[in-house]
């Protein structure tokens, strides 16, 4: 088997993935494939209920979701 840098990554806990699908769904058109956007969203959404860590874990992977689709749909498109 042959596993590339590129295709592994740190794992997320159910937390960051349920948390980040749950702000996704709920806010599509806040939501971009910018990092520092992300933050500041999900840090207005949960104020006081997450860690500055666990904020910027939700954060990145809202970025990579978006980031995910927005690839999909080129290659629909193309």
């Amino acid at each position: 088997m042959n596993l590339s840098v590129e295709t592994m990554g740190r794992i997320k806990t159910r937390k960051v993935k349920v948390l980040a699908k749950e702000i996704v769904e709920k806010y599509p058109d806040r939501v971009s494939a910018d990092f520092e956007l992300n933050k500041h969203l999900v840090g207005e959404l949960l104020v006081g209920q997450v860690s500055k860590k666990l904020r910027n874990q939700v954060a990145g992977y809202i970025t990579r979701l978006v980031k995910m689709r927005l690839k999909k749909a080129e290659e629909a498109a193309a």
